[in-house]
């Protein structure tokens, strides 16, 4: 009878954790698809804004990449088809963008990194920054159906209106100039519209982000009087000046003299991950107040201060640069390059410029879901809110750097014609003519 009794209880015992378990999967399988409707209704969502409002992202690395791999030939460059399979590009943990995937990534305006590195600082970097300047302007000739050169706000909203890869130059590096404000503005007469003030070295004339790592002494100490006129030089063409890679003093230096709203072109929140390559919070401050914007990047370094990252570590430095400067100075710079050795990282940290991505953030075609992801947060995150962060935020600097240039232009500002003194590149001018200088 008691045996009776215990196996009822076992059957009945069994029964009731048989339905528990049926009733929990059934719970869990309805949350997930909760889960998925509420995914496609904000990605529908991020589609709406992305149609209506340029998505601009501040820096990749391509044409570098191009260089490396194909030596600036580009009749065998297939950028219209998905190189993912296609080689050397298919095994190259470096490769993240196509023609295809920016599209898939609803990506409207693109920066372009014209860059030669810091090795050739001195020696034979004007020329480098002129090959790959060449190299942008002939792949947007290639593709004259899905790309347009852009060199101003009205440009970027003009190729979106078209459905066309709105393709901007940024010069990643004040080395390339070789200390000649002559030289930069013939950069801006061949269509470059921002110049990162330093790469991962000092300058004569300013001080790189190295400088603020521990053990390290300062060059200069922020701007030198000649950096001072570079940045004026910048202001009255209307070029951006971008402070991605230098130091919090060339920030803070830069922030007092510039007329102009400045960028980080592709850099990330100090307070998160305490990289040199990062803005800190005084800045972001003081970046407010200057109207300019930070625009994210995305190297895993740069983000958790790791090898790995996720699109939510990425989402958690687009919402701190926000609460610090305010939604109207954050932006996209997902920037992908770093050096394929780690002994000699001139980290190039945008998309086709690192060999480390955030997990959910893999290629250009996954910036739909970083917005969507910020609009899982309603109470922090509107459809404006994203536009602003999307594009802009970008377009609103833009057109205030073009408004400073027109007002110089109005009140007689004439181009400045001084040259970097000579004690400042003593030791450096072994490349230099030795005759008459400007």
């Amino acid at each position: 009878m008691r045996r009776r009794k215990r196996t009822e209880l076992f059957k009945l015992c069994g029964l009731c954790l048989t339905t528990i378990i049926i009733n929990l999967l059934s719970w869990f399988c309805t949350q997930h698809q909760a889960s998925a409707i509420q995914l496609e209704e904000r990605m529908e969502v991020v589609r709406k804004v992305l149609r209506e409002v340029p998505l601009i992202d501040g820096h990749n690395d391509l044409p570098w990449n191009i260089r490396k791999f194909l030596k600036n030939q580009l009749r065998e460059f297939r950028f219209g088809e998905d190189l993912r399979g296609i080689t050397p590009w298919s095994t190259s943990s470096w490769s993240h963008t196509d023609l295809r995937r920016l599209k898939e990534g609803m990506v409207s305006a693109q920066f372009w990194s014209a860059y030669a590195p810091c090795s050739s600082q001195h020696l034979d970097a004007v020329q480098l920054t002129l090959e790959q300047i060449d190299l942008i302007r002939r792949l947007v000739l290639l593709y004259p159906q899905h790309m347009a050169l852009a060199t101003s706000a009205d440009g970027i909203e003009e190729s979106h209106k078209k459905n066309k890869l709105a393709s901007l130059i940024g010069i990643e590096g004040g080395h390339s100039i070789g200390t000649s404000l002559a030289v930069l503005r013939m950069f801006y007469a061949l269509g470059a519209r921002y110049l990162t003030l330093t790469h991962t070295c000092n300058t004569p004339w300013a001080d790189c982000c190295k400088v603020d790592e521990p053990g390290q002494v300062p060059h200069i100490g922020g701007l030198s009087h000649f950096g001072t006129l570079v940045v004026a030089e910048m202001n009255r063409l209307g070029m951006i000046v971008d402070l991605s890679h230098v130091s919090v003093p060339t920030m803070l230096d830069t922030l007092a003299v510039s007329k102009a709203p400045i960028i980080f072109s592709h850099s990330s929140a100090h307070a998160i991950c305490n990289s040199s390559r990062n803005v800190p919070d005084h800045v972001l401050k003081r970046i407010a107040v200057n109207q300019g914007l930070v625009m994210v990047a995305f190297y895993p370094h740069f983000v958790s201060c790791g090898e790995k990252a996720t699109l939510k570590d990425v989402v958690a430095h687009i919402n701190h640069i926000r609460d610090v400067a305010g939604i109207d100075h954050v932006g996209i710079g997902a920037g992908r390059r770093a050096s394929s050795s780690r002994k000699s990282i001139e980290s190039f940290e945008g998309y086709d410029g690192v060999n480390l991505v955030p997990k959910g953030l893999e290629d250009v075609s996954r910036y739909p879901y970083l917005f969507a992801e910020l609009l899982a947060d309603s109470e922090r995150w509107t459809e404006e809110d994203i536009a602003k962060l999307a594009g802009k935020n970008l377009i609103r600097v833009f057109r205030q750097v073009e408004q400073v240039r027109d007002q110089l232009a109005a009140q007689g500002m004439l181009p400045i014609d001084q040259s970097i003194p000579a004690e400042d590149i003593l030791g450096r001018s072994y490349c230099r003519y030795s005759g008459p200088r400007t």
